[in-house]
């Protein structure tokens, strides 16, 4: 499995190398960035990423590895997002985590991707990515050594208002 280990201490920042840099910057500039996220190291890498010429190739499934964890990430696709009790939590640059509701379980999940895929239920443009979480969750379910747990993350969703009648 490519999980790749790392030591104690803080994730990547952007989930790739990064190092620190000292920038100055007009004031309006600043402000313009910190609309965009109060972090300004992020507004800066947000801006840059919208303005690729062409986006770099992202796999349709990885694994985002923090100490000993790893989460699986996907691009938003909305085939995966119609199997039962999937949920897609957006985690920005375009990526979600998958989140279960309960009751449904994670070989649940696997079976259903490879139900889909089977039957041909997943177009062809998602289909790369159901293949990628179903070869993810094979590989750990057979190997020795790494365990899959399910976990609560908290999901915050607004209420939209009522009308009056």
């Amino acid at each position: 499995m490519d999980v790749e280990r790392r030591g104690p201490g803080r994730p990547h920042k952007f989930g790739r190398p990064s190092r620190a840099v000292t920038v100055t910057l007009p004031e309006d500039v600043i402000a313009r960035l910190s609309a965009i996220d109060v972090d300004l190291g992020r507004a800066i890498v947000a801006v840059v990423q919208r303005r690729r010429l062409r986006p770099a190739a992202k796999r349709p499934a990885e694994l985002e590895s923090y100490g000993s964890r790893s989460v699986i990430v996907v691009p938003p696709v909305k085939a995966l997002r119609q199997l039962a009790g999937v949920q897609l939590v957006p985690i920005g640059d375009n990526r979600a985590l998958i989140s279960l509701e309960h009751p449904h379980c994670i070989p649940q999940l696997e079976l259903d991707l490879r139900d889909a895929l089977d039957h041909d239920d997943v177009g062809r443009p998602e289909r790369p990515t159901f293949e990628a979480v179903a070869r993810i969750l094979q590989r750990v379910r057979r190997a020795a050594g790494i365990d899959i747990e399910e976990r609560t993350i908290i999901v915050l969703e607004a209420k939209r208002p009522r009308r009056s009648q």
